[in-house]
């Protein structure tokens, strides 16, 4: 096993996720994604001015941060496969 998270493993969770995007009062993006395993992760992003916004740059600020908490969760899964693997030597 190595004690890695790597972009590919990243992209390849994101690849089969399914993805679901809607802009609520014309100005907030609410991105909902679901992981293969089932678990969703939310985020959203939105501007103070409806004028202002953009569900592009809504998306790519949601996506942003839906791949950090995905860094997060993934190193989280990871650190608790190698401390179980320590405790049973």
């Amino acid at each position: 096993m190595m004690n890695t998270v790597t972009e590919r493993q990243i992209d390849a969770l994101l690849q089969e996720a399914e993805i679901q995007v809607e802009t609520k009062f014309d100005k907030v993006t609410v991105m909902l994604c679901k992981l293969k395993n089932g678990f969703v992760i939310t985020e959203a992003s939105g501007a103070v001015d409806p004028a202002n916004y953009s569900e592009k740059i809504g998306v790519a600020v949601c996506m942003e941060r839906i791949r950090n908490k995905l860094w997060e969760l993934e190193g989280y899964c990871l650190q608790k496969q190698v401390f179980e693997k320590e405790q049973t030597v």
